[in-house]
């Protein structure tokens, strides 16, 4: 029996020693917890993020079509001197601009209606209203716009005329596909903004729009940005909508795509284009301070 407290009493007193000592060690803690999800996130995004950068230094032989690891920035210096695709690129960021603002426009009033207009009884269900395209497949979803925006097809039944297939279309689909993700965090702002802030406007004599101006917006900024942030992001990087509702237009992800299997390292300097963005545009919206409250 004394053997068995003994051997019994080492693991209790290791794990006592381990619990002080994590208290004693903050650091150490969040250490520990964050080991996993970090370790994760190195080996399945960040390894091949870095593989991507690396590539795109890379060139291809002209004659073997085999990858030549030396750098050089051959990819980089098409890419920008090619007025192919330049304009690819331009189009890309103008399409998910547009989408962008669409989406802020059309979630905005819908946000706002959620919130503060339609009562506590209604809004989960408008909310489970807003999240139910996402349950649907994204296939099915750009398939049925297809079939929408065919010649002769609903729209044009239904009314006299549509915009066919081409990057209105791609606009319009892709506005259809990532709304949700524009409605939901503004609804969050707007349903955590206090009332008695619009009843105060409205004490002092300020007009709708005016209130909406000057205090709902600003209010609600960094919800729009954060909502921006998915939208502009998803938009930039599909290349399947495109191809189905988009004619012969093309985006990045197109030209990535067509070139992966002819020269890996300039479909990875492609690739690099829609990060550099996303990059810039994240430090753009960090300098204004719209991230600060959210």
């Amino acid at each position: 029996m004394a053997t068995t407290a003994v051997t019994g009493g080492k693991p209790a007193g290791s794990m006592r020693r381990l619990r002080a000592t994590m208290h004693r060690r903050p650091g150490l803690r969040v250490a520990s917890l964050l080991a996993l999800p970090m370790t994760w996130m190195v080996l399945v995004y960040l390894t091949p993020l870095a593989l991507l950068f690396v590539t795109a230094f890379w060139t291809t032989d002209s004659f073997t079509g085999l990858t030549k690891r030396t750098f050089s920035l051959e990819n980089f210096t098409d890419i920008l001197t090619e007025p192919a695709y330049y304009t690819v690129v331009m189009r890309t960021v103008g399409i998910a601009a547009s989408v962008t603002v669409l989406c802020t426009l059309i979630g905005v009033p819908m946000a706002f209606f959620m919130a503060r207009v339609a009562s506590a009884r209604w809004q989960p269900v408008l909310v489970a209203l807003v999240l139910t395209p996402l349950w649907a497949s994204y296939l099915v979803k750009v398939y049925a716009w297809r079939t929408i925006l065919a010649p002769e097809g609903p729209a044009e039944s239904w009314l006299g005329a549509s915009p066919g297939y081409g990057l209105p279309a791609v606009v319009l689909t892709l506005t259809y596909l990532w709304l949700p993700y524009m409605i939901l965090p503004i609804y969050a702002g707007l349903a955590n903004m206090r009332g008695s802030f619009l009843e105060a406007a409205a004490d002092l004599g300020s007009r709708p729009w005016r209130t909406f101006r000057t205090v709902v917006l600003p209010m609600v900024w960094p919800s729009i940005v954060a909502g921006s942030i998915f939208t502009f992001s998803l938009s930039l990087g599909d290349y399947i909508t495109v191809q189905l509702v988009g004619g012969s237009s093309l985006m990045l992800g197109n030209a990535i795509y067509q070139n992966f299997s002819v020269s890996l390292p300039f479909a990875a300097a492609l690739a690099t284009i829609p990060v550099i963005v996303m990059v810039g545009y994240l430090l753009a919206v960090r300098r204004s301070g719209a991230l600060d409250n959210l």
